[in-house]
């Protein structure tokens, strides 16, 4: 569906974050007179008609009746494609899209990398952009990272650089590369199950002309195997890491400790992002040495430096209790006490338990609507370490204080979301900055966004 095919139309949009903002005004600029609906929470009814003094707003989720009298409803990447009032008005014939399909259907030549995965896709995008605009290729940063593409409506460049949520895979239309990074499972309550998570995070197998996947996951790779052109980093023939080093093939490009972002995780992230740009026919080797100069994403064990005689590091990013694990694997060798915790999804613990019993961190600290959960799987498999609940992020870092020898680090890297106590990660980031001495106002956004 392109913009254009919104004329005349009763149009809906579900939604008022920065992706429902920016949909209102793109379809204002293309339609100044179209009549438009928005549902949205409560608190957010004033500053909707703030916004736009046009907009009929409803302060309230739609059921299928309300949405009924509309021909086209544009909602929100947080808004679960599974829902009830959804789905009646998608059998009733009602047209659902969002701002990425938009965006999508305005640009079908456009050259798009697009990344995806459970773990690793905001940074491998942010690579990408970083590294093509090295060898000077103009290079778009944007989607889910942090700017709506419809931002950059009627902008153009040679490369795009674009991360998908697994919210968003199946609102893409046929690109150049996809790239999916990692699969575990995650948003089972946008998704309703693991199984469709798994499908919708796919689902951008099938519109990518290339696929690019981690071949360090066996389970990734039999469920991409019947892609017909498909590429794999992490293998030893291709880009990879090994004996220190960043290879292409044999060949050594970079050294590990040479990289901005720490951990082996982040070196295989740079690996797809390498890839990824070898696969668009650029010159990977050339750009590899600008990885040196990256500047690391907030929030994704960002350190935020040393106060009170403790290193502190911010991995409020982390959702999963694998992304936990890449923390503190990224930290062997130092005492760590990791804050661990948060909205309790269902998510399974078990293997952060099992490795926990093998290398256990110095000490756990579980806080969170889930933090009795973990903790007394902890416990269950008698984890060889201080094992401490708190009742809020507050306690916990006093907690952690407590329990860190000097030299230490604290770590957040709660493997959960952050909803039961903050708006979202970067909040709780923030918090948890200042609740170390710093200041989280200077945690500001991701750098690069746009077109560069």
């Amino acid at each position: 569906m392109r913009i254009a095919d919104l004329a005349g139309k009763r149009v809906a949009v579900w939604g008022f974050g920065r992706e429902g903002r920016v949909a209102i005004t793109a379809l204002r600029k293309r339609f100044p007179e179209l009549p438009l609906t928005l549902f949205c929470s409560e608190a957010e009814v004033e500053a909707a008609r703030a916004f736009d003094g046009t907009l009929s707003v409803h302060g309230h989720e739609p059921d299928a009746i309300a949405l009924a009298p509309f021909d086209v409803v544009v909602k929100s990447p947080g808004v679960s494609a599974y829902k009830p009032a959804l789905l009646a008005a998608k059998e009733a014939g009602i047209r659902i899209t969002s701002g990425t399909a938009l965006w999508f259907g305005e640009n079908p030549e456009a050259k798009v990398i697009a990344v995806t995965g459970t773990k690793g896709k905001s940074t491998t995008t942010a690579l990408i952009a970083h590294l093509a605009r090295a060898i000077n290729v103009r290079t778009a940063l944007a989607g889910n990272i942090g700017m709506p593409l419809l931002e950059l409506l009627d902008q153009s460049a040679d490369l795009w650089a674009i991360e998908l949520s697994s919210f968003q895979t199946g609102e893409a239309r046929p690109l150049s590369l996809g790239v999916i990074t990692s699969l575990y499972e995650e948003h089972l309550d946008w998704h309703g199950s693991r199984e469709r998570y798994v499908a919708d995070k796919l689902k951008l197998a099938d519109v990518s002309h290339k696929l690019l996947v981690n071949a360090l996951q066996p389970a990734l790779l039999d469920k991409t195997s019947g892609h017909p052109d498909r590429l794999l980093f992490g293998v030893a023939d291709g880009w990879h890491v090994a004996d220190g080093f960043i290879r292409r093939g044999a060949l050594p490009i970079l050294e590990v400790e040479k990289l901005s972002v720490p951990g082996q995780h982040n070196a295989l992230n740079a690996c797809a992002a390498l890839a990824a740009l070898e696969a668009m026919g650029h010159d990977a080797i050339a750009a590899a040495p600008a990885l040196a100069n990256f500047r690391p994403l907030p929030h994704r064990l960002q350190p935020l430096g040393e106060r009170d005689g403790w290193y502190w590091i911010n991995d409020s990013i982390s959702t999963t209790p694998q992304a936990t694990l890449a923390a503190l694997e990224s930290l062997r060798g130092r005492a760590v006490t990791v804050l661990a915790g948060g909205h309790d999804r269902g998510l399974d613990w078990s293997e952060f338990v099992a490795v926990a019993a093998v290398q256990p961190p110095h000490a756990i600290v579980c806080s969170g609507a889930n933090g009795p959960r973990i903790a007394a799987a902890l416990r269950e498999a008698r984890v060889p370490t201080r094992i401490v609940e708190a009742t809020g992020l507050d306690a916990a870092v006093t907690a952690a204080c407590e329990l860190t020898p000097h030299g230490g680090c604290i770590l957040l890297s709660p493997g959960a979301p952050s909803f039961d106590q903050f708006h979202d990660y970067a909040e709780r980031g923030r918090h948890f900055a200042d609740l170390a001495g710093f200041d989280g106002r200077e945690i500001t956004g991701i750098e690069g966004l746009g077109i560069g």
